[in-house]
């Protein structure tokens, strides 16, 4: 298992690539470009933190803003971002978005997947069926339905979802979550980029959206380099270093 150092510099600064057709032991590129899909009841804004840091490394990073409605819309909004970017480039995801670039990171321009509590299932897996054979996790119970959307009511938003986080940023982020159509996690996958990209994983050790054994069992299915983080869910926001 990588230090959080390690994770980082082999993740950003030398990743390999591994376009359509190329082993993951292909020749090794500099990836100056980071993608970043935010998951479910979340924005693009949940990267703010990483971003910054991103930014001072040098390097261009971007935000997917992802509409929720479907898997397929969602995927096309992230297609549409990696058209736009001008070399390799790193494609990162928190939490349901790890469906987003497992399905989009076939681009040609994706030279690395990297997995932030995400989910990664395999191409036509049933990741909700995958996922009940680990031990239910507590922000499931508090999704509230209306409308044919959904969201995280407030005390499941704070105290499960954003476990670990400032409580008054984790108030401003429930503001702005985004909801979700009540169909988006029934889609599944047709194709699964980590299966000829280099992936990293890094696993939020006190998760109580994600089960963190779901998150391991991923990551070793992917043959991702791991780091583990005694963070909840948002680690992207509670340890953005």
């Amino acid at each position: 298992m990588l230090n959080r150092r390690a994770f980082t510099g082999a993740a950003v600064s030398a990743l390999t690539l591994a376009a359509a057709g190329v082993s993951k032991a292909a020749a090794s590129v500099v990836a100056r470009n980071v993608v970043l899909v935010h998951g479910a009841y979340a924005d693009g804004s949940c990267w703010a933190e990483v971003i910054a840091r991103l930014q001072a490394a040098g390097l261009n990073a971007t935000a997917v803003q992802n509409p929720l409605n479907s898997l397929a819309e969602d995927c096309d909004y992230t297609r549409r971002i990696l058209d736009l970017q001008d070399g390799p480039t790193v494609l990162v995801a928190h939490s349901y978005g790890g469906e987003v670039i497992t399905q989009a990171g076939v681009h040609p321009k994706v030279s690395a997947l990297v997995y932030i509590a995400a989910r990664a299932p395999d191409a036509n897996e049933d990741y909700t069926a995958l996922a009940k054979t680990f031990p239910t996790p507590p922000a499931s119970a508090g999704v509230v339905h209306g409308g044919g959307y959904a969201q995280l009511g407030e005390p499941a938003f704070l105290n499960d979802f954003a476990n670990g986080v400032d409580p008054a940023k984790a108030r401003v982020l429930y503001a702005v979550q985004g909801r979700i159509s009540d169909t988006l996690f029934t889609a599944k996958v047709t194709q699964a980029a980590w299966r000829s990209k280099p992936s990293f994983y890094a696993v939020s050790t006190q998760d109580r959206t994600i089960n963190p054994d779901l998150e391991r069992f991923m990551a070793k299915r992917m043959g991702a380099q791991t780091i583990e983080i005694p963070a909840g869910h948002l680690s992207l926001i509670s340890h953005p270093d």
